[in-house]
């Protein structure tokens, strides 16, 4: 189903003319209404005049997350505060938050695309959505409920917390899709069988997760648990929100909406545009944002791009999901390690619950990761000897995936901590 069927599958002659359209525009706009843009355009010997073409864009200057702290609160809008109608921030881990800003065009484009991301997943005015998500500050709960109403369909809004009331609301009211974070999912489908509940009690159909990175292996897991087709929706606050792009059917990539982003992969180290198909750091363009265009924001997420066609018919370009961080992996005796790995070779193995936790000291000058995995009940009142040998395959299958010698423990179910919104995976104590 298309939500807007004339951009959605619009020929690429046609989108790579309306990008470059755009594109100019939003040059034009931040070179003179946002001093920090001006000065960085400067400082390279740019003026808007010299973006001619889409490959100019890599001669434009990067914009990282310094740059928006520095610049707090209100330093990168491009808008007067008469026209900002609304403000979001992202959390951040230190020092002060990202603050955005939404025109009222801006919020009318955001509705739009997060419909657009909804109809991907099938969702209808039939549908009664229930979006766990967290509302305030945090882009995702108001995202996908602009999207859902503007969409036309029935909006619950849960937000996250109090799980037993998530999973009586959803068996009560009849909820067809839900909308959180995949490890919240998970946390609800414990609820569910501890209530005594199956998928079976339920009328879920589809799942739009996303907020952080999830393996293929958890969801199917949560397509078992929950009895929904689970796909996974791409956004963050500097760029817009949820929406920014999304997977279709074919659950093979997530269809970057082009018509208001234009995305490149760079490499992390030198800033160097990489080809379709290479891995490397995810960077965005906004090109219709009036309140807080960004300009090649490095998103710091790991992910590579294709322009093969998808069996959906829209033609916009597709990323992968997200292997993990070029800034917060974990870097283990000179090894890059990403708790997405670990997470896919738990679920393989089966026989384990989807909660895991990293834990990574320095002993002796030498790292040690830890890996903490979550047994089933069935398993954990099992005998020692059979956990012992379930031990010794777990730490097999990782040292191999990870390159590098990890210690795994296995816990009893329900002993490592849950989360509503963004899953805590890793514990350093290096102190780096």
């Amino acid at each position: 189903m298309y939500w807007n069927e004339r951009y959605e599958c619009m020929p690429r002659p046609e989108l790579e003319a309306l990008k470059m359209e755009r594109l100019q525009q939003t040059v034009e706009r931040v070179y003179h209404k946002v001093a920090h843009y001006r000065k960085a355009m400067q400082a390279k010997g740019l003026e808007p005049g010299d973006i001619k073409e889409l490959n100019d864009l890599s001669y434009l200057p990067f914009t990282v997350k310094t740059d928006l702290r520095d610049n707090y609160p209100y330093g990168l809008f491009a808008a007067p505060l008469s026209e900002i109608i609304r403000v979001h921030s992202s959390s951040g881990t230190t020092g002060k938050p990202i603050v955005v800003g939404y025109t009222r065009q801006d919020l009318n484009n955001w509705s739009e695309l997060a419909a657009r991301s909804l109809g991907f997943a099938g969702v209808t005015d039939q549908d009664v959505i229930q979006i766990s998500y967290g509302y305030g500050l945090f882009t995702g709960g108001l995202g996908i409920h602009m999207g859902a109403e503007r969409l036309g369909a029935c909006v619950i809004p849960a937000s996250g917390g109090n799980n037993q009331r998530q999973v009586m609301v959803m068996k009560d009211f009849g909820t067809t899709v839900l909308a959180c974070t995949p490890s919240y999912a998970l946390v609800l489908a414990e609820e569910m069988a501890e209530l005594g509940l199956t998928n079976e009690d339920l009328k879920l159909k589809a799942g739009v997760f996303g907020a952080e990175p999830w393996s293929e292996g958890m969801r199917k897991e949560i397509e078992n648990l929950l009895g929904l087709s689970a796909h996974d929706i791409y956004g963050l606050s500097e760029i817009m929100g949820p929406g920014v792009a999304m997977e279709c059917s074919a659950k093979e990539g997530l269809h970057v909406f082009e018509d208001h982003f234009i995305p490149e992969i760079i490499n992390p180290e030198t800033g160097e545009v990489l080809p379709y198909g290479q891995t490397g750091e995810l960077v965005f363009t906004t090109i219709t944002k009036e309140g807080f265009p960004v300009i090649r924001y490095r998103t710091r997420d790991l992910s590579s791009l294709s322009l093969e066609e998808c069996s959906c018919g829209r033609t916009h370009v597709r990323m992968e999901r997200i292997a993990g961080r070029s800034d917060d992996m974990l870097i283990i005796r000179g090894v890059n390690v990403f708790p997405s790995q670990v997470e896919s070779v738990l679920l393989d193995i089966g026989y384990l619950s989807p909660h895991y936790h990293l834990v990574v000291e320095r002993i002796n000058n030498l790292d040690r990761l830890e890996v903490q995995v979550e047994v089933s009940a069935e398993m954990f009142s099992d005998e020692i000897r059979r956990l012992e040998q379930l031990e010794h395959q777990i730490k097999q299958r990782l040292d191999s995936v990870l390159g590098v010698s990890c210690k795994v423990t296995l816990v009893e179910p329900k002993k490592l901590a849950r989360s509503e919104g963004k899953a805590k995976r890793v514990t350093d104590k290096r102190n780096l």
